[in-house]
């Protein structure tokens, strides 16, 4: 288990009932003594960046839900530290914010591809203590992040993939089903 940290990733615990995080996977951004934010990586908002931002017409953008807090607000995970001045090294190769408006220039111009960069409605935080409160609680795992899970595909599998990058008995858990009573 990793410490909580910048590059951390916490991962649901399968039986963590709450709605906002339900199998989810948070990319840890900061993490203080005063308090502790990131990002959602496996759930879709019901908006393309289009729609979302002046500027970014024609730019069918799939955005993110990042967390429950400050959900009018923006922000964007990025591989491209020359091409997005500004941002905010996070872990290897994995960079929070910049320049906006280069970062959809860039993206126009073809120089950023879409699964190059991320863009997230809302994040995630937790107050002083509490994220350390939420770990010895056990209602989430820790790993350390890397870019292939940041920037998944698909991102349905982020959750089952991050607990198989935890590996041993956590691999069985990807599969479990969400309510087993059910089965």
């Amino acid at each position: 288990m990793e410490n909580p940290a910048p590059g951390v990733l916490l991962i649901a615990d399968p039986f963590l009932k709450d709605p906002n995080f339900l199998r989810t996977v948070v990319f840890l951004c900061d993490h203080q003594h005063e308090g502790s934010f990131g990002f959602v990586l496996n759930k879709s908002f019901d908006h393309h960046l289009e729609e979302l931002v002046t500027g970014a017409e024609g730019l069918k953008i799939p955005v993110y839900y990042g967390g429950p807090v400050q959900m009018d607000t923006l922000h964007f995970l990025h591989q491209n530290p020359v091409e997005i001045p500004g941002g905010n090294k996070i872990a290897d190769g994995i960079y929070w914010g910049g320049d906006f408006e280069a970062a959809i220039e860039q993206i126009r111009l073809g120089k950023i591809e879409e699964n190059n960069i991320r863009f997230f409605v809302g994040y995630s935080g937790w107050g002083k203590g509490q994220l350390t409160d939420e770990l010895n609680e056990k209602s989430w795992l820790t790993v350390m992040s890397n870019r292939k899970l940041i920037f998944h595909n698909n991102i349905d599998e982020i959750w089952k993939e991050a607990l198989r990058h935890l590996g041993g008995d956590f691999e069985m858990l990807a599969n479990y089903p969400i309510d087993p009573q059910l089965n």
